[in-house]
């Protein structure tokens, strides 16, 4: 099994800047394929037609402006309107390495499956605080492994700034739902539930840059920490005590802290073994001790925001049985 042509489906929301360089990336890529890419302009205010409009006669490119209906709802936009029997999800802050897509067709030529997704790296010329938040978001050492547990088990959740769909899949589920984040889990459990297959591609991996100061760092994964007790909700089948790890280490950080000052010192001194095995790894990868610390206060932002979010979420949902909607008005577009 292999593509015939595959569609790029990339929304933007006022990231001209991000656009330009996401393009230029895919006048890198090697081999002899068919491909299209579609801009879905989300309602900005600061639009990327006139950065798009450049790569005219260097891409089959498609440009669309649309209202302001979140992403979800965007790369169902863009999804209906593409040529491509296989759909490929970006966000527009990832990069692609020259051989992406040999790395896709290397793998579907040998497995049939109809959705797909490749891990994220950081590149060398990315920013410290770029690659110490990558290092969080993808270490074995934190929540980001999880990822890798779930390839080896070939249940693999495919991640929506990189994700590939097959138009047979994308018809037959729908697409995206309304929920952000979270609707990329949302969609691969739907997809599972109608009979398809998954998989995780190693090598088509994206440089995903990660524009993002710490507060919204701390926002981001606070909101994935609320969201995955609202799918665990819709599907119980696929709950994992996995998910509830950030907050028993939050929790257990706070014990160990006080049972210090009681003159227990054992559970602390585990953290900080935790903590300096965490600054070695990402001081070693990044070449960097600055990075390596960054890291592990990239890793204890992690933690808290999705840990804190996580139980927040939870009470709310399965003890005190809320509306997610109207609790959370904050996760669900209005498409």
């Amino acid at each position: 099994m292999s593509f015939k042509e595959i569609s790029f489906i990339i929304p933007v929301y006022n990231r001209p800047d991000e656009i330009h360089e996401l393009l230029q990336s895919f006048l890198k890529l090697e081999g002899n394929f068919l491909f299209e890419v579609l801009i879905i302009e989300d309602g900005s205010t600061v639009p990327a037609k006139a950065i798009v409009e450049k790569y005219i006669d260097l891409l089959n490119i498609t440009y669309f402006f649309k209202p302001n209906t979140g992403p979800g709802d965007s790369r169902n936009y863009g999804m209906k309107r593409a040529k491509g029997d296989y759909f490929i999800i970006l966000d527009s802050d990832c990069l692609l390495p020259s051989n992406y897509l040999n790395a896709i067709d290397s793998y579907l030529k040998m497995n049939n499956v109809d959705f797909f997704g490749g891990p994220d790296a950081a590149h060398p010329s990315f920013s410290p605080l770029q690659k110490a938040i990558n290092f969080a978001m993808t270490s074995f050492l934190t929540t980001g492994g999880v990822r890798g547990k779930e390839a080896q088990s070939k249940k693999f959740q495919p991640r929506s700034f990189n994700m590939g769909l097959s138009k047979k899949a994308f018809e037959a589920s729908g697409g995206f739902g309304n929920i952000h984040p979270g609707e990329d889990p949302d969609l691969s459990i739907r997809l599972w539930d109608l009979g398809f297959k998954s998989a995780f591609i190693k090598d088509a991996f994206v440089y995903h840059k990660r524009r993002i100061s710490w507060i919204k760092f701390y926002q981001q994964v606070h909101k994935f920490g609320l969201v995955r007790p609202i799918l665990n909700f819709r599907y119980p089948q696929y709950s994992s005590l996995t998910y509830w790890f950030p907050s028993f280490f939050i929790f257990g950080l706070l014990l160990a802290i006080i049972l210090f000052f009681l003159g227990i010192n054992f559970a602390l001194l585990c953290f900080a073994f935790y903590f300096l095995l965490l600054f070695v790894l990402a001081s070693v990868k990044e070449k960097s001790l600055f990075i390596g610390m960054m890291a592990v206060y990239a890793v204890f932002i992690q933690f808290l925001g999705y840990g804190t979010g996580f139980i927040f979420s939870y009470v709310n949902i399965h003890i005190l049985k809320k509306d997610a909607i109207q609790i959370f008005p904050q996760l669900f577009y209005k498409n």
